[in-house]
């Protein structure tokens, strides 16, 4: 906070003249609701440098601070915590050098170093699912938070592309498909892809159940059902460069693709760039001949290449296997150092993966760290915790996950079913109901998944999220809503910088609010943590709610008093605003 930078000096100018004592850092909090003040100065670290009485070292420093600084108005004293009351026109003059900034807290001056973000990153054997969601949501929001602060960002997915998984719904396809298309089937690609991926899984279970019953194990039977054998057989000939394979995974990846980039699109978060599986699983082999060189890894009896961890707490790691083939860390090795090469301005990455990875990430950190990288201590995992549905977990071979597609249509339709229900969208053309009706169940999706810290576990109900009231999307929107229509009504000119005003105890508490914003988006970005945005517009949209019920806006008692409310709920629009656009969230004129 800029009272903080402007009292710390100020504290510590009159500690010295009264105990003639140097002091290190100036430990601040914001006054408790129930105390007169707007900022506190705690006294007990001082204690060690000076002994006294916490209660009498206040009164001290109060006194002092009230007699030689202009912004100090008053005091008090409550068990050795000092609180100060700070003059109307501080807060006058701070709101004046913001008010007309209509990316107040942005950084505009850019770092020299760029960071990547790296989220989604699916599988293109089905379509995005209520899991994806959360990663993309939280991907894109870090990007945007990180920018905001004043990194460049390239976001950017490795899309898997290839595997096992991959030659289910194709050989599913290539089976029982009978030359079905989107076309055909006007269903978007990654669907009708997904659709065999599931056929796959259902007519596995019944060869195994086949063999069962002729007497071999289960286990041996999962190993043995010829349809798997089959798709195993495809994946050879896949790595093998197979034309009639390659034609078949092209055309299908194809489909999936034009699918996710409509999902992409719905949901309103892109890319700057995609890198595919099917080209970096060779990446990465000359950075482990290397490393052998180096003593980063070490070879066993079959020819296998391992990493040594032990020393740091961690395991053995293998990176090519004894036949000479690479693992997935290995890939991950070779793509991260391909990356910084494509972007050599970049200095580190973020990598958004759900928490069941997290080991796979310590590991690659420290191997790329091992291999003498200097980015390599500016990698950091965004870990986040599963979704869950009130009916359980979601299995996407049986077909039991939430499709990101139907979930954006059943959020829509569940806002206008509580819209309808309150009454909120008389007089509006069907056109128009539409689109609010969309932007509330996006910006609930988003809000609801975006508020929980992101290494938390969520359980999303979607009726809850569209609630027009509490930490919600739709509350904070319609707040929003409610200034627009304010400003609509004003008929005179806001731009005059007004001083000589006494502030009212709610406006000036708003004030305070608003001077938290720059700090909040440092901390997200810093953290890596949406949630410090989402929650902060939460507690801003409370303090204007509060300021709206006990003080008249339009009805102020005199033009200049009217005139800096309706500023000063401007600028919480403006803020709501940009808070939103950092969490991907549109804001309505009208609800």
């Amino acid at each position: 906070m800029i009272i903080q930078s402007t009292l710390s000096q100020q504290v510590k100018k009159a500690f010295f003249a009264l105990y003639q004592s140097p002091l290190g850092t100036v430990e601040f909090q914001l006054t408790r609701k129930e105390f007169e003040g707007d900022i506190t100065v705690v006294t007990f670290p001082m204690l060690r440098v000076v002994k006294m009485n916490p209660a009498q070292l206040g009164e001290e420093l109060g006194n002092y601070l009230v007699e030689h600084v202009k912004e100090v108005k008053a005091f008090n004293v409550v068990k050795g915590f000092l609180n100060l009351v700070i003059e109307d026109e501080f807060y006058l003059n701070f709101f004046n050098k913001i008010k007309d900034d209509t990316k107040y807290g942005f950084v505009h001056d850019v770092d020299d170093k760029a960071v990547i973000v790296e989220y989604s990153s699916p599988n293109t054997n089905k379509p995005l699912h209520l899991g994806h969601v959360r990663n993309v949501l939280l991907g894109y929001s870090v990007s945007e938070i990180l920018k905001a602060s004043g990194r460049k960002v390239y976001k950017t997915q490795i899309i898997n592309d290839r595997g096992i998984h991959i030659c289910k719904s194709m050989l599913a396809w290539k089976r029982y498909g009978e030359g079905e298309t989107p076309v055909s089937t006007g269903l978007k690609g990654d669907k009708l892809v997904g659709n065999y991926y599931v056929k796959f899984d259902k007519e596995y279970k019944k060869e195994i159940a086949t063999l069962v019953e002729q007497g071999l194990s289960e286990d041996d039977a999962k190993k043995q059902a010829p349809i798997l054998i089959e798709a195993q057989e495809m994946l050879i000939k896949w790595e093998a460069g197979d034309e009639e394979v390659v034609s078949l995974w092209k055309m299908m990846n194809g489909w999936v693709y034009d699918g996710f980039e409509i999902t992409y699109k719905n949901i309103g978060v892109d890319f700057d760039s995609y890198y595919y599986e099917s080209n970096t699983y060779l990446l990465g082999k000359e950075f482990v001949s290397e490393g052998l060189k180096t003593g980063v890894f070490f070879k066993k009896k079959d020819n296998s290449v391992w990493c040594d961890l032990t020393d740091d707490g961690l395991d053995e790691k293998i990176v090519l296997r004894s036949d000479g083939t690479a693992v997935y860390m290995t890939q991950d090795i070779g793509t991260a150092i391909q990356r910084i090469k494509d972007c050599p301005d970049v200095g580190g990455m973020v990598y958004t993966v759900g928490n069941e990875q997290d080991y796979h990430f310590k590991v690659l950190f420290l191997i790329l760290k091992k291999l003498g990288f200097d980015w390599a201590k500016n990698l950091f995992h965004l870990s986040y915790g599963m979704v869950d549905l009130p009916s359980g977990k979601m299995k996407s071979r049986e077909g039991t996950v939430v499709d990101a597609d139907d979930l954006i249509n059943e959020m829509a339709s569940t806002a206008q079913e509580i819209s309808q229900d309150l009454g909120k969208l008389e007089g509006y053309s069907d056109n128009e109901k539409s689109d609010i009706y969309k932007t509330i169940g996006l910006g609930a999706l988003k809000y609801f998944i975006l508020k929980v810290d992101p290494k938390k576990r969520i359980l999303f109900d979607p009726k809850e999220s569209v609630d027009f009231q509490g930490n919600t999307g739709p509350f904070i929107q319609y707040t929003y809503a409610r200034i627009q229509a304010i400003l609509r009504k004003v008929d005179f000119d806001m731009s005059t910088n007004l001083f000589a005003l006494s502030l009212h105890h709610k406006e000036k508490e708003l004030i305070k609010q608003l001077e938290l914003f720059p700090e909040v988006l440092q901390q997200a970005a810093n953290n890596h943590s949406p949630a410090l945005v989402a929650n902060y517009t939460y507690d801003l949209v409370k303090e204007f709610n509060s300021f709206y019920q006990n003080v008249s806006i339009l009805g102020a008692d005199n033009q200049n008093e009217k005139v800096f409310r309706v500023q000063l709920a401007q600028s919480v629009a403006n803020t709501i605003k940009n808070a939103f656009g950092l969490l991907g969230i549109n804001v309505p004129h009208r609800m």
